[in-house]
């Protein structure tokens, strides 16, 4: 039996007090929520084994980031694409068939639009994409067109059993800069209520428009000439890879500072 028959399927709906099966969700549930693979404290404690195929994924978003299986890489997915970019500096088209232990996808109808505005880095960038949420208590996926006057990504190595935690994964990631790169920075943003399930905060990747260059955002700087587009999503889905050692993963701990270290690479 393949893992991804076992998964189970939470829906966790922000606003609701219900927990339902996916399964169950209606054909359009699909708009306006964010769908997840896993939980991020499980993938900073060495969860790495994939369990959703790509194909699933695309089934159930458009836009998009996340990873591979064994941490092989970073995942964006862009207008219902899923790339891989490795460490080594590749960015291919992901096969249907390649499996991620965590990613967070949506169906992107943008809500608000608007032009980003000069921002030097990576701070004043989130601070510029934060002045478009409708709420800071809402999920949200944005995507920002246009051409970056300064881009600096990551992409991890993939990783060999037994797994190491992702802040060790990470120490020697592999890191890509590019100057005057046209692309897309697409990501999310996520309350802060739900820290130890989702990234909370900003996160996100960047690919270029060549499809030649992407990766985890470590940090960008642009004129604000670049076009962003925000959609609010309303619900929440995760699906939880029963299967794997996430079963027997102690995910009672703050790995808050842990996720700091590796969302800024140092």
């Amino acid at each position: 039996m393949q893992r991804t028959g076992i998964i189970v399927a939470a829906a966790l709906v922000i606003g609701a007090v219900a927990l339902a099966v996916a399964a169950s969700a209606p054909p359009d549930a699909g708009h306006d929520r964010l769908y997840q693979v896993s939980t991020i404290d499980a993938l900073l404690q060495g969860v790495y084994d994939g369990t959703v195929t790509i194909s699933t994924l695309e089934r159930e978003g458009d836009t998009g980031t996340g990873t591979f299986d064994r941490l092989d890489g970073e995942l964006t997915m862009l207008d219902g694409e899923v790339w891989q970019a490795r460490a080594d500096g590749s960015v291919t088209r992901a096969p249907p068939d390649e499996t991620t232990p965590f990613a967070a996808v949506a169906r992107f109808r943008p809500d608000r639009t608007g032009l980003l505005g000069p921002a030097g880095n990576l701070t004043v960038t989130q601070q510029r994409l934060s002045a478009y949420l409708s709420s800071p208590n809402l999920f949200a996926m944005v995507r920002a067109d246009g051409t970056f006057d300064y881009v600096k990504v990551r992409a991890p190595w993939a990783q060999s059993k037994p797994y190491p935690d992702l802040v060790d994964a990470t120490a020697d990631q592999a890191v890509h800069e590019l100057r005057n790169v046209s692309g897309t920075l697409v990501g999310t943003y996520t309350p802060p209520y739900v820290e130890g399930v989702a990234i909370t905060g900003w996160h996100l990747h960047f690919i270029s428009d060549d499809r030649a260059f992407g990766g985890h955002v470590l940090e960008i700087a642009s004129d604000g000439t670049a076009r962003v587009g925000i959609d609010d999503l309303s619900s929440f889905t995760v699906v939880l890879p029963v299967g794997t050692d996430f079963t027997e993963t102690d995910l009672s701990q703050n790995l808050s500072s842990d996720l700091d270290v590796v969302e800024k690479g140092t």
